[in-house]
């Protein structure tokens, strides 16, 4: 269609024409009229003025050639929090909410003992991990990591439009980070092999936080081979990795000392993040194997 004008019918047409998928195009609509998608269910022949109907063609074109959705509406949803989403950052995806969920666990448990548990996600790109654990543990002290300045960027206007305590901090990894040391490392660090074809579908995302190079574990290698001089002793670690990367995972622990090495799997069954916890005398003198979870974090 030439029309300067479109019904929401016509748009929701094109976009099927595209091969958008139906959900994304409603949220599109949605989003170039401001308003609810309950709102474009529900007016199938409400008139798109001329305006709108320019940048919804061209975010339909642009969702149709694979750039998230999130940065065509400059939003995402994650555990629970609305962030902004810019094309410096991955797009948080579901999966990564299978690693907070284990952080707020043992927040909630072994170390609920800490009056001000020191947290870190190292690589946080739009702030999700860090922000989700501020969010939902107001007594944890929480500090994120990142190399890329505009991610760091992206990642304090979230935490300051959420009103959120979280320190951020420029840097490669551990090498970032000041004293103290933590009781609870997070990471979804970069994982993909350089040479996995999925890549290609990942292309509008920064390529630097979805490959380390090689075959994509060497900077879950690094975190784990740095972890020993930053955490507490009793303190945990979990990493987010490849549905196909767990095994080796848990071997890089093992050898790294960790016990308690476990894997999380995700909703849809795949291996997804794993963890341990180092050597030592559990953090705040509890008896992790024998306490009970406490009530809420």
């Amino acid at each position: 269609m030439n029309e300067s004008w479109l019904t929401v019918a016509d748009a929701l047409r094109e976009a099927r024409d595209l091969g958008v998928d139906r959900l994304d195009a409603q949220l599109l609509v949605a989003h170039h009229l401001r308003r609810p998608r309950t709102w474009v269910l529900a007016h199938d022949d409400a008139a798109i003025g001329a305006p709108a109907v320019a940048a919804l063609r061209a975010d339909l074109q642009r969702r149709a050639d694979g750039t998230p959705l999130a940065y065509l509406t400059g939003e995402r949803e994650f555990h629970g929090l609305m962030l902004r989403v810019t094309p410096a950052v991955l797009d948080p995806r579901p999966d990564t909410e299978t690693l907070v969920d284990w952080a707020l666990e043992l927040l909630a448990g072994e170390l609920a003992a800490l009056p001000a548990p020191q947290v870190v996600d190292l690589g946080t790109g739009s702030g999700a991990i860090a922000l989700a654990v501020a969010h939902r543990c107001r007594r944890a002290v929480v500090r994120a990591v990142d190399l890329s300045d505009d991610a760091l960027a992206v990642a304090r206007a979230n935490g300051e439009r959420l009103a959120l305590p979280v320190q951020w901090l420029a840097g490669d990894w551990w090498r970032a980070l000041p004293p103290p040391p933590v009781h609870l490392a997070l990471s979804n660090p970069p994982y993909i092999a350089a040479d996995d074809a999925h890549l290609d579908a990942l292309r509008h995302e920064p390529r630097h936080a979805l490959t380390p190079g090689g075959d994509g574990m060497g900077a879950i290698a690094a975190i784990v081979a740095g972890a020993g001089s930053h955490l507490e002793p009793g303190g945990w670690l979990l990493i987010e990795h490849g549905f196909d990367q767990g095994e080796a995972v848990r071997r890089l622990l093992d050898a790294a000392g960790f016990d308690a090495v476990a894997t999380r799997r995700d909703l849809a069954g795949h291996e997804r993040c794993s963890g341990g916890r180092r050597a030592g005398v559990p953090v705040g003198g509890r008896d992790s194997a024998n306490s009970a979870p406490a009530g809420g974090p």
